[in-house]
């Protein structure tokens, strides 16, 4: 009887273990499987110095790799740590195997490519600075040419998102706004005018996916654009940038200044130092300040991403007219209906 017993337990005992190991070998496998079912070709750089772990952590965080830990595991036991600087173009629908192998494989790396990630809500100017950081162009020909009228007209009449809109010269760079910030695999070699059409390539990809959308509203891609631009700069959040956009669009069906301080930041541009300075300029003379003038801004005041955008084609309905944020706090946004309640959350928040 004891030994029955005993000879259950063992069973017992042996087929628990077998169960976990099974479940950790199977949870191991499945962590190194695809991301993606279909090819999604992504740019990825290893920099001089960066080791396998970093490497692989990046990976795992850009949404590369289902799993870190696995993936160091598997890179640990298969020798795979010896990983090559350059920029390498990956495929989502790649295994975490192929992925490490395919990195470990210096013919895979582009040296003559260099790799730019540009954040959304950055101003023209800083993105032309970064690139002649990285790459034998000069900002201040990239922005001349960015204001290129002959060299507009081009891109006019290559790309349907562009319209003579961007032809006003009031505005300080004509392509702000469309310079689509992501990450970007660029020739070292490449001239000013491929490195553009660069980024209107990409605007164009995501374009595509606003084209119905867009044919359904009364408002003019420059506008949508104009108006993503001052929500990314005003919202950090995707629900406060609808509620903005809602605010906004309040405004401008009553005919009421947007009075929007993010745009005396663009107005003051090279003066523009602080946030500070933007709420103590309302009176600047520019077509940005919508303090002074109704209506949108003159064009966009920076380089919005895909939620600016899609909160400025579908706002969030509200009634509210106004709006602030706790920039001495948590930076959360309040709204209000009318100017007591605004000023009630002024008074509150930021005195």
């Amino acid at each position: 009887m004891i030994r029955n017993r005993k000879l259950l337990i063992g069973a017992i005992v042996t087929a628990f273990v077998l169960i976990v190991f099974l479940g950790s070998f199977l949870f191991y496998q499945f962590s190194l499987r695809p991301v993606a079912s279909e090819s999604e070709l992504v740019t990825f750089e290893v920099m001089e110095g960066d080791s396998s772990s970093s490497v692989i952590t990046r990976l795992d965080e850009q949404g590369i790799i289902q799993n870190a830990t696995m993936a160091k595991i598997y890179a640990r036991f298969q020798g795979l740590h010896e990983v090559k600087a350059g920029s390498f173009q990956l495929d989502k629908s790649w295994s975490t195997r192929e992925i490490l192998r395919y990195l470990n494989d210096a013919n895979h790396a582009n040296a003559h490519q260099v790799t730019i990630t540009f954040r959304e809500g950055i101003w023209a100017k800083d993105i032309a600075a970064a690139l002649e950081e990285k790459l034998d162009v000069s900002a201040d020909e990239l922005i001349a040419l960015w204001n290129d009228e002959t060299y507009l007209k081009t891109l006019i009449d290559k790309y349907e998102f562009l319209s003579d809109d961007i032809l006003n010269d009031q505005v300080r760079v004509a392509l702000e706004g469309y310079l689509y910030p992501e990450t970007y695999a660029f020739e070292l070699d490449a001239t000013k005018e491929e490195i553009t059409e660069t980024f209107l390539n990409q605007f164009e990809k995501v374009y595509e996916t606003y084209k119905d959308d867009l044919s359904s509203s009364n408002v003019s891609m420059h506008d949508i654009i104009t108006m993503a631009s001052m929500v990314q700069y005003e919202a950090s959040t995707t629900e406060d940038m609808g509620l903005v956009s809602g605010v906004f669009y309040n405004r401008l069906a009553i005919n009421m200044h947007l009075g929007s301080s993010v745009t005396i930041c663009y107005a003051l541009y090279d003066e523009y130092k602080t946030a500070e300075d933007c709420e103590l300029n309302a009176n600047i003379d520019s077509p940005y300040n919508t303090y002074l003038y109704a209506g949108l801004p003159v064009g966009p005041i920076l380089n919005p991403g895909k939620d600016a955008i899609m909160a400025a084609l579908h706002p969030t309905e509200n009634d509210y007219y106004y709006f602030m944020a706790d920039i001495y706090g948590d930076g959360t946004v309040y709204y209000a209906r009318t100017q007591e309640e605004h000023d009630a959350n002024v008074n509150k928040y930021l005195r």
